[in-house]
């Protein structure tokens, strides 16, 4: 029996809704609030206590400092891999250049003598950035959070990862060689919804921020909906995801690699296959069963691929295909098809696009120059991956002059007046009296 189960839509006619018939994660948030809720009541009521014994409750170690010393980053750089340092300095550099281009100038427009908008793009003040360390240390998360903060210019930094009882209570070791590489000297070991609930109400040494960005489970993901109305927040990214456009040209082995590499990150991950070819669908079944024996998070991966997230969506035609993987809106997508520029192009709904054989996503994770903290269970119908653009928000910057402002006055006292708004409309009038 496959691991990965085959739904077919071949068949399907144009009332059937794609996006309820391909496999989604069971992701729940509204289930998580009372449970959040109550952490975050209980980090705002208790401060750095109720931080200390919530990680102990759920990270199983009690942390002395939430704030992880100085010295202690500058010791995991000097001890990290020399491969490992400079697998990140490629990757930082890279990121630094997309980021770098991202960088939007101010958009002037005159719209008469003396009648000047500015569209004035300013960084956040302070930002509180959340790395997840749980199943896996996920340092190259720290690169995709710290850099586009640094390039748009953010003055104040902060980190969280949850503690690891390994390291007596600190941040991975990894973790926080990432952070001394990229000059980030705020770092405390805190994790899940407590992490968003210090960076929120501001906690001890940790001020609070303007802005929280960053992964996580769905603690981390509930407790940015919760406190989004005290802090901005760039996404709810849940488990992550890939879906797969695959034509009969398709390399089955480079396919189900891909698959694995998702599910490698979590049981709830899920990794979807859209494809014209029963054929390759059958070879990509035969490569899982050989391929995911030989990993070494088998139990991982296996639950992942069987759970009702994950599947193969046999289509008739690349058209059916395209519409399929654009009402399911990916956090990644792969296109394995005859000319996957063209098809790629067409995608409207999806994080990020990986087009054909030597583009898989594990590329994006680490060292394309792309960001891998991308919009997931759907969100990219409406949503976009984390980037510069996350980190700054826009002013408009309105310099009239006397005459500038006398060409649209009477338009300004009629418009005030037919909204019943004398008021404004005098604030007009009495520059001219």
């Amino acid at each position: 029996m496959p691991l990965i189960r085959r739904i077919d839509l071949r068949g399907a006619d144009e009332s059937v809704d794609y996006r309820s018939a391909v496999p989604r994660a069971d992701f729940d948030v509204e289930a998580a609030v009372p449970a959040v809720h109550a952490i975050c009541e209980e980090v705002r009521t208790g401060g750095v206590e109720a931080i200390k014994s919530l990680g102990e409750r759920f990270d199983g170690v009690r942390v002395d400092d939430l704030r992880v010393p100085s010295e202690e980053l500058t010791a995991a750089l000097e001890q990290l891999d020399p491969q490992i340092r400079a697998g990140l300095e490629e990757s930082v550099r890279r990121l630094r250049a997309t980021c770098a281009n991202e960088l939007e100038a101010d958009a002037v427009t005159d719209l008469g003598p003396g009648a000047r908008v500015t569209h004035r793009k300013v960084p956040v003040g302070r930002v509180g950035l959340y790395v997840p360390g749980g199943l896996a240390p996920l340092v190259s998360s720290v690169l995709m959070n710290v850099v586009p903060a640094q390039v748009a210019g953010v003055g104040s930094i902060a980190l969280a990862s949850p503690p690891q009882r390994e390291f007596g209570g600190s941040v991975h070791p990894t973790i926080l060689a990432a952070c001394a590489l990229l000059g980030v000297e705020e770092v405390y070991a805190v994790g899940g919804a407590q992490a968003i609930a210090m960076f929120a109400y501001g906690v001890g040494e940790c001020r609070k921020v303007d802005l929280v960005t960053g992964p996580g489970n769905i603690y981390v993901v509930t407790a940015k909906r919760l406190l989004k109305g005290q802090v901005g927040i760039d996404s709810e990214a849940g488990p992550t995801e890939i879906a797969i456009l695959a034509d009969d040209t398709a390399d089955a082995a480079f396919v189900a690699a891909d698959l694995i590499s998702q599910a490698e990150h979590d049981p709830l991950a899920a990794s979807v296959l859209v494809t014209t070819s029963e054929t390759l669908a059958d070879d990509v079944d035969a490569e899982l069963d050989k391929q995911v024996s030989a990993t070494k998070h088998v139990e991982r991966i296996r639950t992942s691929l069987t759970g009702p997230q994950s599947g193969t969506v046999l289509v008739r035609d690349l058209e059916q295909g395209l519409a399929v993987v654009d009402a399911y809106a990916a956090e990644h997508l792969e296109i394995h098809t005859v000319d996957a520029s063209s098809w790629a192009a067409r995608v409207r709904n999806a994080g990020a696009i990986f087009v054909g054989s030597y583009a898989p996503v594990s590329l994006g994770d680490y060292c394309a120059g792309s960001n891998h903290v991308l919009p997931t269970g759907g969100c990219a119908c409406h949503s976009s991956g984390l980037s510069v653009r996350a980190f700054t928000k826009s002013v408009h910057v309105v310099d009239y002059s006397r005459e500038g402002l006398s060409d649209v006055a009477d338009h300004v006292v009629t418009l005030a007046e037919a909204e019943d708004l004398p008021g404004h409309g005098a604030a007009v009038r009495v520059r001219f009296e």
